[in-house]
């Protein structure tokens, strides 16, 4: 964080929106038990959801306060997958919010090692033409890190092999909004395989998209010609 982040970063309000926010991952059905995790930078590294306990149990003290050198402090231990959090937030400065959750359908074709193609356009929201899977790795290991930043080069969301995914975003609502995105698109996708491999979109027309789905997140309405067409009332 910059020194202006700095000054307005609250520490109790970021505890108690990542505390809500995980019950929200829960409440949605992209979660369940003590599954997943959620990490937010600071202005001394970052915070991460302790590991082995509920989200219906959470209070915003139970979350751990981590260093980029992989120390923590707080009555309890930092989650498990505390590595690729740690390794995606030094490495990704575009970004904040770090949250994986093992959703039933991302899963689903996780443990395939499936790559997501753009057989609809809304695989763009990940940033990119796919929605890559990661390798498998024993959950918890710096290869599992590894893993995630390879697959994660150039996207906002991956799958990660025989396990789960992984979205990332600039605040909270963000990552988690995307989240729950990955999980439509991974059930689409999967229910669009009982009928046969779909066809995918081309690159060129993926590139538009990514880019009217940027000018969107900026508040800005599409302008590709005939996008925004309106007919007009007779004179």
């Amino acid at each position: 964080m910059n020194s202006s982040e700095t000054k307005t970063y609250d520490d109790g309000a970021t505890r108690r929106d990542m505390v809500e926010t995980g019950r929200r991952m829960n409440a949605s059905g992209i979660n369940q038990g003590t599954a997943g995790n959620i990490s937010i930078r600071n202005p001394t590294g970052f915070l991460i959801t302790p590991t082995s306990l509920p989200y219906d149990q959470m209070q915003p003290e139970d979350l751990v306060q981590m260093s980029f050198d992989g120390s923590y402090e707080g009555r309890r231990r930092p989650s498990s997958e505390w590595r690729f959090h740690r390794d995606i937030l030094a490495n990704r400065h575009d970004i904040d919010v770090v949250l994986h959750c093992h959703s039933v359908y991302a899963t689903t074709l996780a443990v395939h090692h499936r790559t997501i193609p753009s057989f609809h356009y809304m695989t763009g929201v990940a940033g990119g033409t796919t929605i890559r899977c990661a390798g498998y790795a024993t959950f918890g290991t710096q290869a599992l890190s590894d893993n995630a930043l390879e697959a994660l080069q150039d996207r906002l969301a991956c799958l990660l092999g025989q396990h789960g995914q992984i979205s990332l975003g600039k605040t909270l609502a963000s990552a988690l909004a995307l989240g729950i995105e990955v999980e439509t698109i991974s059930r689409l996708y999967v229910q669009a395989l009982a009928l046969g491999e779909p066809p995918v979109l081309s690159d060129e027309e993926m590139a538009r998209v990514i880019q009217q789905m940027k000018q969107m997140s900026y508040g800005q309405a599409p302008d590709l010609d005939g996008v925004n067409d309106v007919a007009r009332p007779k004179a």
